[in-house]
């Protein structure tokens, strides 16, 4: 780590004060909390008068948790002491803060600067919203990030995604317990969730928790689920290249020489999504297996010459 005084910044990714950066100076520490006193002032319910300290000494960055009431958390870990490299996520309340490198002769700014400055910018952002506080990029915080950040913190509310779908994933102590895309609930909610989890771009919100009930809620914790959706992520990549496109037009053979008695009822379930809908994504959407052992199966069905795909 170099030493200039402009090195290390934090900025802020999400919630109140999201597009804001507070600059850390060497062989200084800050004191982080809601009393007007402190160093680095945030003001929201879920941050303490005294929360947090962060020091950056002999070249070395660390922030100590001071007893706050929420915790704090570091990459989606609750700490009372940890070192902090570039790039590590902190939140703070309702605030998730990026450890960054300031540009090259970027300017040395006052914690009184910095504070006005970050003042400002939640001034800027209430005028924006007045439903929630936490909001941000997926290419900031990437989504299992961003939910294993809600589930240590225990996060109620309904994260909202948006990209050219809208997604949203139900939340109850930080457990996703619902998730659907576009409203299509027959889509069902883990078959939505696996394919959630693999966006890497647009923008999430989290709102305040939602009454609604649904007949099938998800029983998994989030790290299971979260560890299979990025298992059916990694398995889906490596077929993809074999499976028709998605504008590709699928019919069942014609004539039919392979016999429909060698095949299983799973892949017969198939043959009939391929004759009833003529499309991967249509296929995909209304089987009731999962993605990855959906698209297999259609794969093998073209391979043996039961579907052709134009």
């Amino acid at each position: 780590m170099t030493s200039s005084a402009a090195g290390y910044s934090l900025k802020f990714i999400s919630g109140k004060y999201q597009g804001g950066e507070f600059p850390l100076k060497p062989e200084k520490q800050i004191v982080v909390g809601r009393s007007s006193e402190l160093d680095m002032v945030l003001v929201e319910d879920m941050v303490s008068r005294k929360h947090a300290k962060i020091t950056f000494s002999a070249g070395k960055i660390s922030i100590e948790d001071l007893g706050s009431t929420n915790g704090t958390f570091v990459n989606g870990e609750k700490v009372q002491q940890a070192r902090l490299k570039e790039g590590d996520r902190i939140l703070i309340g309702t605030s998730i803060i990026k450890l960054v490198k300031a540009g090259a002769g970027a300017p040395s700014v006052d914690e009184i600067s910095a504070n006005k400055k970050l003042e400002e910018v939640a001034a800027n952002q209430a005028s924006k919203t007045t439903r929630t506080a936490m909001t941000g990029k997926l290419e900031e915080v990437p989504l299992p990030d961003l939910l294993q950040l809600f589930h240590t913190s225990k996060k109620n509310g309904v994260l909202v995604v948006k990209n050219d779908h809208e997604a949203r994933v139900y939340l109850r102590q930080g457990r996703v317990y619902y998730s659907v895309i576009d409203d299509n609930h027959e889509l069902g909610p883990q078959k939505s969730f696996n394919r959630i989890i693999t966006w890497e771009t647009g923008d999430f919100e989290l709102l305040p928790p939602d009454n609604q009930e649904f007949m099938v809620e998800l029983d998994d914790s989030t790290e299971a689920l979260l560890m299979e959706g990025l298992r059916q992520f990694d398995e889906f990549k490596r077929i993809a290249g074999d499976l028709p496109s998605v504008s590709a037009t699928l019919t069942l053979a014609m004539p039919m020489t392979a016999n429909l008695r060698e095949l299983t009822p799973e892949e017969l379930d198939i043959l009939q999504l391929v004759h009833n809908y003529g499309s991967l994504a249509g296929v995909l959407d209304h089987s009731t297996q999962d993605d990855v052992t959906c698209a297999e199966r259609l794969m093998n069905l073209i391979q043996r010459d039961y579907v052709r795909a134009s």
